[in-house]
């Protein structure tokens, strides 16, 4: 009698593969690009080959920078108030070119990090 709660040994190790994510790099050699856009996953890595079409990051990347830009605003938002007390126009108008800034530069490193996460844990059909 066979016993099916026996799961395969995880060969894929977690923390490198979120670092190559975060790189945006493949998560299974470390070299292929991850992203052939900004944020359009590409199909296989044109090193290794391993195939990224099961992937799904859906919202995850959007949640985790909202979650990140809305520290580092609030952090400069109060530290700027405390120290330089600047006007209300100079203090929206910098807060909204930081939180642009941090958003379009953590967004798809946190993609190609739920992406390796995906393929490291063999998510979603990850061979």
């Amino acid at each position: 009698m066979s016993d099916l709660s026996v799961n395969e040994p995880d060969d894929r190790p977690l923390m490198p593969s979120l670092m190559k994510g975060l790189q945006c790099r493949c998560p299974n050699c470390g070299e292929g690009r991850l992203l052939h856009s900004y944020l359009k996953v590409v199909d296989h890595c044109p090193e290794c080959g391993e195939d990224y079409t099961p992937q799904r990051a859906d919202d995850g990347p959007a949640y985790l920078t909202i979650l990140v830009v809305g520290h580092v605003v609030i952090f400069f938002l109060t530290t700027m108030w405390e120290y330089m007390r600047p006007s209300p126009l100079t203090l929206a108008v910098s807060m909204c070119a930081l939180a642009t800034v941090v958003a379009l530069l953590v967004l798809p490193r946190f993609k190609g990090m739920i992406v390796a996460w995906q393929w490291a844990k063999r998510m979603h059909g990850f061979k």
